[in-house]
């Protein structure tokens, strides 16, 4: 196992169905057409770059409408292919209130998700406004992570009025830095650089013990300087990799990641050591690696 991959979406039809209208735009900031594929051929990604993939849930039904990815679908993902999903992220729209808390639950409890994520641009919520707070009350008490998207966006880039999203919705301080000190045995995974918040997202990751980031989403070269420097030193264990595949490829990004002047030590700690430890992966990345020794002993 090269990688564990903390951060992934689907790219079946139905993923692209969820994106709606967004998806000509993230297409134009990728600079390619995105083709959808099969569950076997996604499976397939990540065995050929010898990674562990984590995926992702969607809903954003309150601020946007249309189709989304379920929980049972992420959790059916890790059922039909051990050997290469793991137990991924759940999601649930926050504005569904007692519903989502319930939901939340189910997703954890039932299906055994690892944890859960959310996108505050596209969800249309600040993180720290406390009519949410029973959602992090209720992942801090089953000792459930969360991921939540911070920085810019490639959905809606370009769009007129940017599709009518509003960035300061992932804007680190003082969403994430809130609920971090309000529920502080609750493990954050700030998702991205967080840019153009990048220097705020440092503050934060060096002053909160419980919070992390993932550098998914940005081609290695171009993770901005300040978080380049520390990830080296000072953040070397506050870091998970993350491709944002399908944006990305899991290799692409797992070998510029190795081309960016980072200690042996650091990138395996990147790579590997970190997930284990911040998400506590460990009974789910054997389990894993024991599905991977019995498809290999069929062929």
């Amino acid at each position: 196992m090269r990688a564990i991959d903390v951060h992934c979406h689907p790219s079946t039809a139905e993923h692209w169905a969820a994106m709606g209208t967004y998806m000509a735009a993230l297409e134009a900031m990728m600079g390619r057409k995105l083709e959808p594929k099969t569950e076997d051929e996604m499976a397939n990604d990540f065995r050929r770059d010898d990674a562990l993939a984590m995926m992702i849930a969607s809903d954003a039904q309150f601020q946007t409408g249309g189709a989304f990815i379920s929980n049972d679908f992420i959790a059916g993902l890790t059922e039909r292919h051990p050997d290469v999903f793991l137990p991924g992220w759940a999601v649930v729209d926050p504005w569904r209130g007692k519903a989502a808390v319930n939901e939340l639950e189910r997703a954890f409890t039932t299906l055994g998700l690892t944890g859960a994520k959310w996108m505050p641009i596209l969800q249309a919520f600040y993180p720290h406004d406390r009519r949410f707070y029973p959602i992090w009350d209720l992942c801090q008490s089953l000792g459930a992570p969360v991921l939540i998207h911070t920085g810019t966006t490639a959905i809606g880039s370009g769009m007129e009025g940017g599709a009518g999203l509003k960035l300061d919705f992932a804007r680190p301080m003082p969403g994430i830095d809130t609920i971090a000190a309000d529920f502080p045995r609750l493990t954050i995974v700030m998702a991205h650089p967080g840019w153009p918040w990048t220097e705020e997202a440092i503050a934060v990751l060096l002053h909160k013990s419980n919070v992390f980031m993932d550098v998914s989403g940005w081609r290695p070269k171009y993770i901005p300087a300040p978080l380049k420097h520390e990830m080296n030193r000072r953040l070397q264990d506050k870091i998970l990799y993350g491709s944002d595949y399908p944006a990305w490829s899991p290799g692409q990004c797992l070998d510029e990641l190795e081309m960016e002047g980072l200690r042996p030590n650091v990138i395996e700690k990147i790579f590997v050591k970190n997930a284990l430890r911040v998400l506590k992966l460990g009974p789910k990345v054997e389990k894993a690696l024991a599905a991977q020794k019995a498809r290999d002993a069929r062929r």
